[in-house]
């Protein structure tokens, strides 16, 4: 299902080829940061940023010649969906990648919430400030961390409403995510609706940095979990250099989330060790019955086990919960 269509030391980028009909073009990231970030929940605030930023100017970078969308300094937008746009640094992965200094940057709230503490939907709590301009015609770039896509398709619904109210012709959108399937079917309605209303459209594309991941509903075996949020390594797409980065820490697999919440994760430091810090908690409290090789074949069972040789999951929990009590 992935095809390699870039290969530099470390890093790669494959593109996803199935049977699903759609126009959106669809990609996978792997470097050097971004597998730091999705392994080890210890790297946070600046640093978890910092890297994020790198690893998505290394995509723009990398894909000038092997994707059909050429970037162009005053016509590229950077659209903020607040706050987890910001996540992804994209003014200044631009800048990096391609030198530039006049793109500009778009900005419209977006934050969901379950409809009821125990319900599964979600809806739009968040959504009063916007600040949007755009160029006669405008490349879309912008991210988000996706789990359900009520966010994003919120974000896009305005985008594509504003262009269209202010006259510009969209020509491109590029969405980079760490996220799971919502994310390109949320990209394949908007890239119908742009190919729709703007004329002379040429494509949609969406950007997985190091899997397209599974998220986790009521009925999955997972004895933790956050339904409609945690992004599990377990019956995703995953990056074959991500996969193999699993086996450095016996801790990384057992990760409730890819990314945990990413906002808390950038801004909000003890917020988010508090959030690592209860499930690791919860994982030393299972360790009374559970095994390592037990919980790892629940939370990521297509590794493989034999290449951990006998770990103790009672210690990777206390290890993880001394390295958080450092933070």
């Amino acid at each position: 299902m992935l095809k390699e269509i870039v290969k530099k030391e470390s890093t790669a980028i494959y593109r996803i080829e199935d049977q699903t009909e759609t126009r959106v073009n669809r990609y996978v990231l792997t470097t050097p940061e971004s597998r730091a970030i999705c392994n080890n929940p210890l790297v946070r605030g600046y640093d978890y940023t910092k890297k994020l930023e790198k690893a998505c100017a290394t995509f723009l970078r990398l894909a000038q010649d092997s994707i059909p969308i050429k970037f162009d300094e005053n016509q590229s937008v950077v659209f903020n969906i607040l706050r987890g746009g910001l996540n992804f640094g994209l003014r200044g992965a631009l800048a990096e990648a391609f030198g530039w200094n006049n793109h500009s940057s778009s900005f419209v709230t977006a934050q969901r919430a379950r409809i009821t503490e125990d319900s599964e939907q979600w809806h739009i709590t968040e959504d009063e400030y916007k600040k949007i301009s755009f160029p006669p015609r405008a490349q879309i770039i912008l991210g988000d961390v996706v789990a359900t896509g009520t966010s994003l398709k919120h974000g896009l619904d305005i985008m594509i409403k504003e262009a269209f109210n202010q006259g510009t012709e969209l020509s491109s959108i590029l969405f980079f995510t760490i996220g799971g399937p919502k994310s390109e079917e949320r990209l394949i309605e908007a890239d119908d609706d742009c190919r729709r209303l703007f004329p002379h459209y040429e494509g949609t594309h969406v950007c997985y940095i190091e899997g397209r991941f599974f998220v986790p509903t009521t009925d999955s075996n997972a004895a933790i979990k956050i339904t409609g949020t945690d992004l599990m390594r377990c019956k995703s797409l995953l990056a074959p250099e991500f996969l193999e980065s699993n086996y450095e820490e016996p801790s990384f697999p057992l990760e409730r989330c890819t990314i945990y919440d990413a906002g808390s994760r950038a801004f909000q430091i003890n917020e988010y060790i508090e959030d690592v810090t209860q499930y690791w908690a919860k994982v030393l409290t299972l360790a009374e019955t559970v095994t390592f090789a037990e919980m790892l074949a629940e939370r990521f069972p297509e590794i493989d086990a034999k290449r951990f040789s006998n770990i103790s999951l009672k210690q990777v929990a206390m290890d993880q919960l001394q390295k958080l009590s450092h933070c």
